[in-house]
C-alpha cells in the first residue's frame, strides 16, 4: 500500500474490525447521513466482487482454500473491485466507504501463518484511505453479539482451519483474540484510528462525523443539493 494518500478528487473511508464490532451498522447509518449532506457515495464490502466472489463462495464450501490460495483469491476479488468500482468512483468525487480494506488481509493472512512482507507486496500499490477506523470490540463482546443474533458461523470465519478446535465458537473467540491483538498494533503504527465500540452508536458516530469533517471540506455536493442551498 502507498505510503502516501491517494491524489483522486474523492475520499477514500474504511471501516475495519472483527466480526461482532459493529463496523457494519457504523458504516450503514454514516452513509445514511453523508447522502442526507448531500454527498455522492459508494459503498463497497471485502469479498463482494460479483466475478470472483461465486467461485470464491464454492471452495470455500468445500473446504479446498490452504492458505496462499485463500490469500490470494481474495486479493483478486479486491483488485477486480478496486480497478472497475471503487477508482472510477474516486476520480468522480465520490466519498467511497468500504467496509473492510488490506488491512483485513494484512491481518488475517499473517494470522493464518502466512508472512506478512508477502501479504503486503500483493496490495504494494493499493491507495492509502483518508480515513481508516478500527472499532475495538473485545472478542468476548462480540461472539455475544454475534449469538445473540442466531448467527451460525463458517469454516474461514471461524478460524477452523487454523486453530484444531472442533467447536466452531471457540475457535472463533481464539481466531479473533489473535486478530485484534494484530489490529492494535496496526493502529499503533498510524494506519487505523481507533474507536471504541463499546461505546453508545451515536458516541461513535459523534466521534466518526467528527473526524470526517476536515474530509469534507474539499468534496462536491450533488448538483441538487448545491441548487437548493443557492435558492
Amino acid at each position: 500500500m502507498s505510503d502516501e494518500h491517494h491524489k483522486y478528487p474523492g475520499c477514500l473511508v474504511v471501516v475495519e474490525g472483527t466480526d461482532g464490532s459493529g463496523k457494519s451498522t457504523a458504516i450503514n447509518l454514516l452513509e445514511d447521513w453523508l447522502k442526507t449532506k448531500g454527498y455522492p457515495v459508494y459503498r463497497t464490502a471485502w469479498n463482494s466482487s460479483p466475478l470472483v466472489k461465486p467461485f470464491m463462495r464454492h471452495t470455500k464450501k468445500k473446504q479446498w482454500l490452504d492458505k496462499a490460495a485463500f490469500s490470494l483469491l481474495h486479493a483478486s476479488d479486491f483488485y477486480d473491485r478496486l480497478d472497475r468500482l471503487i477508482i472510477p468512483r474516486l476520480q468522480a468525487g465520490f466519498i467511497v466507504l468500504a467496509d473492510r480494506w488490506v488491512y483485513t488481509a494484512w491481518v488475517r493472512d499473517h494470522v493464518r501463518g502466512l508472512d506478512l512482507t508477502w501479504v503486503k507486496a500483493l496490495y504494494h500499490d493499493v491507495p492509502r484511505p483518508d480515513l481508516a477506523i478500527y472499532f475495538s470490540t473485545p472478542p468476548d463482546i462480540a461472539v455475544a453479539r454475534l449469538k445473540h443474533a442466531s448467527r451460525k458461523l463458517k469454516y474461514y470465519e471461524s478460524g477452523q482451519d487454523i486453530s484444531g478446535l472442533q467447536d466452531p465458537w471457540s475457535s472463533f473467540l481464539w481466531f479473533q483474540e489473535q486478530m485484534r491483538e494484530a489490529y492494535l498494533a496496526l493502529a499503533d503504527q498510524g494506519y487505523l484510528q481507533l474507536l471504541d465500540a463499546t461505546l453508545p452508536i451515536f458516541e461513535q458516530q459523534k466521534i466518526v462525523r467528527n473526524w470526517m469533517a476536515p474530509l469534507l471540506s474539499r468534496l462536491s455536493l450533488l448538483p441538487q443539493f448545491l441548487e437548493s442551498r443557492q435558492s
